[in-house]
């Protein structure tokens, strides 16, 4: 037992090993959980390498690295098995084998934790007028909440002290650690510059609250620019990895001119004594428009017990988190055969696969989606029922494999022998339909109409006629939104026209093209913001919303009878993508 390779060329000694304290023995051959770990889980069906009792007898000869076998079996190439475990493993290590047997003997089996799949809604600007309402709609329904703040003192006193919190500054990238966007799913940025009166405010910002129609206003604090287009950057890139992009996330091969590669190996029934043998290659024009591909192919054989061929990637230096995606997409050319793809979520080599079959249709080009909900977890192709959930967020290898065996004991109906081939242009994570934002942003009305031509705008908000004097505000807002319908995320962009602090309830009119003016409650504004978050109407799209109260009227509401909640996918679904009216600009903004 010192060395694997020892028992290559030496007869099977009918020996056992016996574990001290244990009365456990196991013939370190002829069981798949006594072998080392380079040779476990490496094919598609519980078998030792060729060691199985009254099968062939090696001889000690060997011939240009392939060992012979008695009449009726074919040669194994041993110099093809070295070559393989090095590739992916190096040799053995005795003492890691011990370590292994020992640990599976004697080690319980880890309770299963269940995967928590509903995500984190992260608030921006959770102590703003619109963002403190925003977290209250959002724990009163019962979502995982975490806020963003600058303040966290203030923030714990006005939201509650049992909070998930974490303190960081937008326009500062390095104060938005990684850590704080794990298990993020969805954000509401209400994140705004602050503007306020030259002259000061109230205590209780009376002022303020009654909009800058009614003061002399000036940009306290950090500038437009740093707020709303440096500070929007900054929150996109942390954000992106944690909540998904809409068109997928590229894992290999080639899409849209991004080149993504892995470090495939040939991983056959070699390493189970057959001959079978595959290779994976990239065809510089053997892609779906004449592109580069991917191609996995070679020549599969039943003989010498074997049946598969597979490659996989050696284990990903950084794993891969696809937490925020549903499942994997594989775009692919069939031949009519049926084929496996296995993920891993651990380290160590003998493990669960995560594992889907999968039809192909011959000579056609065609997407794949294997649902994460689908993988079986599978251990030397047998289905284990009582296996950990699968990680999506831990993503380790990926395995694609042609085999003659499905699992537990049931065969692949479509298996031939022979050659094969199958072009893979892309492994892609997708987020499963229908899709809804992922990315919700408060920004203003009037933010395209500062350098339309032909606007008069002595009729316009004091913003729109104040934008130069307010450091571009408005322009840097448009910046802003920009950044987020060029950043990939599933978005929904909300412009309020003049906010205020009376009731939700007033009929509303939604408008797209940066026209309407008037005035809209903080609190219709948050509920607006957490109902997009639902809404596939909604979906990479831009509005103006106000309430048909005109400024001159007061809207209150009865506490006894209060208005009916609106189902506000009922204007949603009339919106239409690609307006923001700077579609009516002849030019883009003024160069600031």
């Amino acid at each position: 037992m010192e060395c694997a390779f020892v028992m290559l060329s030496s007869p099977l000694s009918s020996s056992t090993l016996t574990l001290q304290g244990s009365n456990k023995s196991l013939h370190p051959w002829l069981h798949g959980s006594a072998l080392p770990k380079p040779f476990l889980q490496i094919n598609d069906r519980p078998r030792s390498l060729l060691y199985q009792r009254n099968s062939a007898t090696l001889s000690s000869r060997s011939h240009r690295g392939l060992i012979s076998a008695e009449v009726g079996k074919q040669s194994w190439d041993v110099g093809r098995f070295f070559k393989t475990l090095f590739f992916f493993n190096g040799p053995p290590s005795p003492v890691k084998f011990i370590e292994f047997l020992a640990e599976k003997l004697f080690s319980p089996s880890p309770d299963k934790a269940p995967m928590d799949t509903s995500g984190i809604v992260l608030v921006a600007g959770a102590t703003g007028g619109v963002g403190r309402r925003v977290v209250d709609i959002l724990r009163k329904k019962g979502l995982r909440v975490r806020v963003l703040v600058r303040n966290e003192e203030k923030a714990r006193k006005m939201l509650g002290s049992d909070i998930d919190l974490v303190v960081g500054d937008i326009t500062k990238e390095s104060t938005l650690v990684p850590e704080y966007f794990k298990g993020v799913r969805k954000v509401i940025n209400a994140v705004s510059v602050i503007v306020g009166p030259k002259e000061g405010d109230t205590p209780d910002r009376a002022k303020y609250s009654q909009g800058i129609k009614f003061f002399e206003p000036e940009i306290k604090g950090d500038s437009p620019e740093k707020v709303e287009y440096i500070g929007m950057r900054n929150l996109l890139d942390a954000v992106k990895g944690s909540v998904g992009l809409r068109n997928g996330r590229l894992i290999f091969g080639f899409k849209d001119n991004n080149i993504r590669e892995l470090p495939w190996g040939a991983l056959d029934d070699v390493v189970m004594g057959g001959v079978s043998e595959s290779t994976f290659q990239i065809d510089p024009k053997g892609g779906e428009n004449g592109g580069p591909t991917g191609l996995f192919k070679g020549v599969v054989s039943t003989a010498n017990n074997g049946g598969f061929t597979s490659i996989r990637t050696k284990n990903l230096p950084v794993p891969e988190d696809l937490s925020a995606y549903d499942g994997l997409e594989l775009r692919l050319k069939g031949d009519g055969r049926r084929y496996k793809l296995i993920v891993r979520t651990s380290q160590e080599w003998d493990t669960v696969g995560y594992t889907a079959s999968f039809d192909t249709v011959r000579d056609q080009w065609q997407s794949v989606r294997l649902p994460f909900s689908s993988l079986r977890p599978v251990f030397r192709a047998r289905t284990v029922t009582d296996s950990q959930p699968f990680d999506p967020s831990n993503i380790i290898s990926l395995q694609l494999m042609y085999s003659k065996f499905e699992y537990d004991g049931k065969l692949n109906p479509t298996f031939l022998e022979g050659e094969f081939q199958l072009p893979i242009s892309s492994i892609l994570a997708y987020i499963k339909d229908p899709v809804t934002p992922r990315f919700v942003h408060v920004s203003s009305a009037g933010v395209t109409r500062p350098d339309r031509p032909g606007l008069d705008l002595s009729k316009q908000p004091p913003a729109v006629r104040l934008n130069k004097e307010l450091d571009f505000i408005l322009t840097f807002k448009l910046k802003g939104e920009d950044l987020i319908r060029e950043s990939g995320l599933p978005y929904a962009i909300v412009r309020p026209c003049a906010l205020t602090e009376e009731p939700a309830g007033a009929d509303l009119i939604f408008d797209q093209g940066d026209n309407i003016t008037g005035k809209i409650s903080r609190e219709e504004i948050a509920r607006i913001c957490v109902a997009a978050l639902e809404s596939p109407y909604v979906i990479d799209k831009t509005f103006e919303v106000k309430s048909v109260i005109p400024f001159s009227e007061p809207f209150t509401v009865d506490p006894e009878n209060p208005p009916p909640e609106k189902d506000y996918n009922i204007y949603f679904k009339d919106l239409k993508e690609g307006i923001t009216g700077k579609e009516l600009l002849e030019q883009s903004p003024l160069p600031v």
